[in-house]
């Protein structure tokens, strides 16, 4: 930690400063806020992220940033082990190129920390371990920047849809308005029954087109878990009539899928936060994850979570009741 946050905030406003997320989608959305102040606070800095191909285009065609390194983690490698780790030693090193004067980690994880030290920065300035209570994960991010002598409140989660990739699925399905219901999870406490969103898909139908969201492929695929049988039973349930189906292979055409839903239903997890940072109105249904801080950031949304934390006890009344009121 810094000794003097605001002198040391006057000298960073011509230091490289790079951002360091290499967990999920939702956390990297919940970072933009920090990302935007930084630039806004210190618009002569070199402001760049590290990122992981997973979560990368969250941060497409973000203005505030000058680069986004992108890395594959081990498990998601698309090649052989020696190309992987070339792959790696070379970015690792193209970053030391740079000279970067501070890494922040908003989520400091073992890891997380040994990859930021080995870039060998001037200082690595990391969030607390423990999250204190009621912190939202924005919050979280941007106490990061407050080490740097950052000021005021966390604003607007930020994201960009992919302008071809939106123009193809509008071209696709037509005109709206779209209720997006998003099936996937990834823990059991966060998966809604399929037979109740095959219910709130047929209820909401009658008000407005409903496209169904999930991640394709197979349940069993240990690097990257599917629902396609999850999906087709919903949709046989629903009836075609009452459901457009659109898998979403990669997180290009899930932001852009979202950008033109008018209202989105889904479980606690990256396609809510994408959602929020579209400035849709949200139904989260939550399990057994803490609400305080991952509820959706700065747009009307309805929370919804049974007293089990199991979201097999929620029935489909009140989902239908919070997504018509945010119609």
């Amino acid at each position: 930690m810094l000794d003097d946050p605001g002198m040391n905030f006057v000298r960073a406003s011509s230091t490289r400063i790079l951002i360091l997320r290499r967990d999920n989608i939702g956390d990297l959305v919940c970072t933009t806020p920090l990302i935007a102040a930084l630039r806004a606070q210190l618009p002569g800095a070199w402001l760049a992220a590290l990122v992981t191909t997973y979560n990368a285009e969250v941060l497409a065609g973000n203005p505030a940033l000058d680069e986004v390194f992108v890395y594959e983690k081990l498990k998601h490698r698309s090649g052989n082990l020696l190309s992987h780790l070339r792959s790696r030693h070379g970015q690792l090193s193209r970053m030391r190129e740079r000279r970067i004067d501070c890494v922040l980690v908003p989520a400091p994880s073992p890891r997380a920390l040994r990859l930021a030290r080995s870039l060998r920065p001037g200082q690595v300035l990391a969030a607390p371990a423990q999250v204190p209570a009621r912190q939202h994960e924005v919050e979280r991010s941007f106490e990061t920047g407050r080490l740097l002598g950052l000021r005021g409140e966390p604003g607007p989660l930020t994201l960009r849809a992919n302008p071809g990739m939106r123009a193809e699925l509008q071209a696709r399905l037509g005109l709206g308005p779209f209720v997006a219901i998003h099936i996937s999870a990834r823990r059991p406490a966060q998966r809604w029954p399929l037979e109740h969103y095959a219910a709130l898909a047929v209820q909401l139908a009658k008000q407005s087109r409903v496209i169904l969201l999930w991640a394709p492929g197979a349940a069993e695929n240990p690097g990257h878990p599917g629902d396609d049988a999850a999906a087709a039973a919903v949709l046989r349930m629903a009836g075609s009539s009452a459901v457009t189906p659109v898998a979403t292979p990669d997180l290009r055409t899930l932001i852009a899928a979202l950008s033109l839903a008018d209202r989105v239903v889904c479980p606690d997890g990256g396609a809510m936060h994408v959602a929020a940072a579209l400035a849709k109105p949200v139904v989260a249904l939550f399990g057994d994850s803490p609400v305080e801080r991952w509820r959706p950031w700065g747009v009307p949304h309805r929370v919804l979570r049974p007293e089990s934390r199991d979201l097999a006890d929620l029935p489909v009344e009140p989902v239908l009741e919070a997504a018509t009121s945010l119609g």
